[in-house]
């Protein structure tokens, strides 16, 4: 049986990290606010199954403000009967709260914008203000039966000493979660570590990533937060959202199982089949290339590898396919060798000639760039 082979220095030098780490999928959220996608309340829930079914615990499931057909969406799934918690997004004002109750999620996560251009240019409000209007909603979220958390929209550009005084004031107003929005995906992995390991500590709640992927970084920069300490982590499946996107669940969800040994509890079974579905229902292409659930990954090419997976799968793959709910496929074309000719014909059911071996390389090589790829 083939077993994960991936670096054995992936632990070296690596902090513990928490005892229990959170994963809210914000795929029918933020996934949402990817240009081009816009998901019916059917598909919705659909999705919502979906991600329940492999055990992801908390799902964002809108944003019931922005209208009436979104506020029944998220009532649709708060009343699913899911094992996941389901979540919601509001800013601190009474009508977004109000929405929130009315769409019968479990909770609530309150946010307001915190940087300096977004207080100058969007908001025109003072620190102060934000700071009187951080209690008056959690209270009144508290008032309607709501747990609530709280972020501070655009962190990664807020000052330190603000960003302090922010998540003391929602702790202390009753926040069950505060964390971090790196809004414009603009900050690296060693910020973000300076940030948790000033922020974290004055907490005393579990505390969260919202990480967007504008130079490529969110997933880097969720494992360099989680190491710092902090414990739940927004994501989206195949890392859809707005602009470039989110921390991906599926490269998450499988680096901290078979890089960092550290199962939550999510089937990684089922994130292929979960991430074409989405891509599916979002009318979104998923890339061949994608990590861990595009067609191409498991993909071997060049004869060379595919003498090496067939001796020995590991060789060229870190993780076997199936972990993660893919398949293996070989690629026949001016690369390929004898082992991959007689592979594919093996597949058939049949053993193949040494003869019919060499007719079929020799075609292959003479392809002029066109190529067969097959399911081993």
């Amino acid at each position: 049986m083939q077993r994960p082979a991936c670096s054995p220095y992936n632990r070296e030098g690596v902090p513990r990290l928490p005892r229990r780490i959170t994963v809210y999928d914000t795929t029918l959220r933020d996934g949402e606010q990817m240009a081009g996608v816009s998901f019916t309340p059917a598909r919705k829930l659909c999705i919502a199954r979906l991600l329940d079914g492999i055990g992801v615990p908390q799902i964002e499931a809108g944003f019931p403000a922005v209208s009436a057909d979104e506020l029944r969406a998220v009532r649709a799934v708060s009343r699913a009967g899911l094992e996941a918690e389901v979540l919601c997004l509001s800013r601190l004002r009474r009508e977004d709260i109000e929405a929130a109750q009315a769409a019968e999620a479990d909770a609530v996560l309150l946010f307001i914008a915190t940087s300096p251009l977004h207080l100058r240019y969007k908001l025109r409000m003072s620190e102060s203000q934000v700071l009187e209007a951080i209690p008056e909603a959690l209270d009144l979220a508290r008032s309607m039966g709501l747990r609530a958390s709280f972020t501070p929209e655009d962190s990664t550009r807020t000052r330190l000493p603000f960003l302090r005084k922010a998540l003391r004031t929602a702790v202390a107003a009753g926040a069950w979660r505060v964390g971090l929005a790196d809004t414009l995906g603009c900050i690296n992995p060693q910020g973000i570590r300076h940030l948790v390991r000033r922020l974290r500590p004055l907490t005393g709640t579990p505390f969260t990533l919202h990480l967007h992927n504008d130079f490529g970084l969110a997933l880097a920069n969720a494992l360099a937060g989680l190491e710092e300490g902090a414990d739940a982590v927004a994501t989206t499946v195949a890392g859809f959202g707005e602009r470039s996107g989110n921390v991906p669940l599926e490269q998450l969800v499988s680096a901290l199982k078979f890089l960092y040994g550290k199962d939550i509890g999510i089937r990684t079974g089922g994130l292929t089949p979960l991430a074409a579905t989405v891509s599916r229902l979002a009318r979104v292409p998923l890339p061949a290339n994608a990590p861990l659930v595009g067609e191409g990954v498991f993909t071997h090419k060049a004869g060379i590898h595919i003498a090496g997976v067939l001796r020995e799968p590991s060789t060229y793959e870190p993780v076997p396919p199936g972990a993660v709910g893919n398949r293996r496929r070989f690629v026949l074309g001016k690369q390929s060798g004898r082992a991959a000719v007689r592979a594919l014909l093996s597949a058939g059911g049949r053993l193949p000639s040494e003869s019919e071996v060499e007719r079929l390389l020799r075609s292959a090589k003479r392809q002029n760039g066109r190529e067969r790829t097959r399911a081993v």
